[in-house]
């Protein structure tokens, strides 16, 4: 799947853009004949008012000239723009279909860099393509013919001097192709780096490792710096090989000419032509091999693109027969990672009622989240089965699915924008008195309160101008605005205060949806109708509060540990 297809729609542009760059080019080539002229009819006769006349028509050609470059310049910049637009409106709508599989393994890094550098690489190969791959070619070919009907014998030397400039030109190409591509891995790394170094700045600072990252940062930077050096000298040696060639050719052009004048065979006027083809060779060269360089950079990056609009969605869809069954059901579900070396869940089996509290608790990497995650078929389960309404979650269709979904993530992530944009993302249809409920039931009154233009005062990019506390029980209220039918609560309330908790485990009580609440504090679950019990992404318990702390185990140690906590802290 080629990434050029989004041309299509600028054809019309595609050929109008090295047309008009054609017709400046014929003018270009006639320049010389015309200086000629001038020197052979009007400086050798001293015909002031010819010399004048062809003067002015170098400035035409000139003006008219400028006229086309504009022209094909203005319908490149179209094309590669518009192909740009639909490039990265393309990339990221692929990147959006995506399931928390291929985000994992892709990285965000390197997505970033897809959607910038490397398409923004590209448009500016497109752009020099239209404008100098037709052109550059004609000059050359074009120079070498005219200086023919001139004169012959001078003109071999052209004949000699272009196959090597093509030759240096296309090995320098073959060369530089897959060393550009070492270069985008290695920027690939720096940028990853970056992202982490940036987003845990906190954690970085709290543990005092700046100065080892700072070193990790300058050994990966260091190692791009030397990538880029070594294509870059690569890249480099076709300007001096391409004027030392040039320059040798004009000494021999001059050289033969020279002699021919001597006996009469050519003009100086002739002479002169001859050189101005030359330079003209010369530059456009210069151009073709810049040309070159960045179009290599363009294919680097463009085989980068199209590894990303390759890769498919790993989530799968099967058609399945609706049961008669409760309305949640794991059904020995294991889950193991792409890559992974152990299963994050192992033989999970429980069912859920509708309308029914789950309490989801365990250890640190006892799958916690993993285990709502597979709710939304946010991953495959790798064994097993969750069902919901009686059909696999595989038979959904991803946005129905996730429409009775309301799930509120371990991160609590605000979007840059109002509180009340952020809000509606549960519904965009949501009345005021919706909005000013589900803010009242996540406890956020005074989160809108405090603020001076309420629901529409201004949230910073990823919330950062609010506290964590203020920052979960908004995207609370955000998926409570969606009135779902399931709702998934990841450790959600950690920043809250026992009394805000408690106060919002009383309003979430009232509300019809099946509810899962992943947490640490048994006091946050210890209400639920039924509670699960993960270690090591193992079930180990299932039951009431009641129930686990006389068969539990793993329950009874952590209810006993925070309880005593407690009351310690009282006393």
């Amino acid at each position: 799947m080629s990434i050029f297809r989004y041309l299509k729609s600028y054809r019309k542009e595609a050929v109008l853009a090295p047309f008009f760059k054609l017709l400046e080019a014929s003018f270009e080539l006639i320049v010389p004949l015309v200086v000629a002229q001038i020197v052979d009819v009007g400086i050798a006769d001293g015909n002031m008012p010819y010399v004048m006349k062809m003067f002015l028509v170098l400035v035409l050609f000139g003006i008219v000239g400028l006229a086309f470059s504009v022209t094909a310049q203005y319908f490149s910049a179209k094309a590669a723009v518009g192909f740009a637009v639909k490039l990265r409106h393309e990339l990221f709508q692929k990147i959006q279909s995506f399931s928390y599989r291929e985000l994992d393994e892709i990285g965000t890094g390197t997505l970033i860099t897809r959607m910038t550098a490397d398409v923004n690489q590209v448009q500016t190969g497109v752009n020099l393509f239209l404008r100098l791959l037709l052109r550059s070619p004609f000059i050359v070919f074009g120079a070498m013919i005219m200086a023919f009907t001139v004169d012959v014998q001078a003109a071999l030397v052209f004949v000699v001097a272009i196959p090597l400039l093509f030759v240096i030109v296309f090995a320098v190409m073959l060369v530089s192709i897959p060393l550009f591509k070492k270069v985008q891995g290695k920027l690939d790394t720096v940028l990853n780096r970056t992202k982490d170094n940036l987003t845990g700045v906190r954690v970085i600072r709290a543990f005092r490792k700046e100065q080892r990252e700072i070193e990790e940062f300058d050994e990966s930077n260091e190692s791009l710096k030397k990538s880029q050096l070594f294509v870059g000298r690569i890249s480099a040696i076709l300007n001096p090989l391409t004027y030392v060639i040039v320059n040798v050719a004009i000494v021999l052009l001059i050289h033969v000419g020279a002699i021919r004048v001597e006996i009469g065979l050519l003009t100086q006027g002739g002479v002169m032509a001859l050189y101005n083809y030359m330079t003209q060779i010369l530059v456009e060269l210069v151009k073709f091999a810049n040309m070159i360089i960045t179009v290599n950079k363009a294919l680097a990056s463009k085989k980068r693109i199209e590894s990303v609009l390759t890769t498919e969605n790993t989530l799968q869809q099967i058609e399945g027969e609706q049961k008669e069954e409760d309305f949640i059901v794991f059904d020995h579900v294991s889950l193991t990672y792409h890559g992974a070396g152990a299963p994050a869940l192992s033989d999970i089996c429980f069912t859920v009622k509708r309308g029914e509290t789950v309490g989801v608790i365990g250890g640190t990497g006892s799958g916690k989240t993993s285990l709502v995650n597979l709710i939304p078929h946010f991953y495959d389960c790798t064994e097993g089965s969750v069902r919901i309404d009686g059909s696999d979650v595989k038979a959904y269709d991803p946005k129905a699915l996730r429409e009775r979904i309301g799930i509120v993530p371990q991160k609590a992530v605000l979007f840059r924008g109002t509180i009340r944009e952020n809000l509606l993302w549960g519904n965009e249809n949501a009345t005021e008195e919706e909005l000013a409920l589900a803010v009242h039931r996540a406890q956020a009154d005074d989160v809108i309160k405090s603020k001076e233009k309420g629901l529409d005062d201004e949230v910073a990019q990823g919330g950062k101008n609010l506290s964590g506390g203020q920052r979960q029980r908004l995207t609370i209220a955000r998926a409570l605005v969606k009135n779902p039918d399931i709702l998934i609560l990841d450790d959600s309330a950690s920043a809250l205060d026992y009394a805000t908790e408690a106060q919002l485990r009383k309003e979430l009580k009232q509300l019809p949806c099946t509810k899962f609440i992943v947490s640490q504090r048994t006091g946050s679950i210890a209400h639920a109708d039924k509670i699960i019990v993960l270690s090591d992404g193992k079930q180990v318990g299932f039951g009431t509060h009641e129930q686990l702390l006389s068969s539990c185990e793993v329950y009874r140690e952590i209810y006993e540990s925070q309880f005593k906590k407690e009351d310690s802290d009282e006393t």
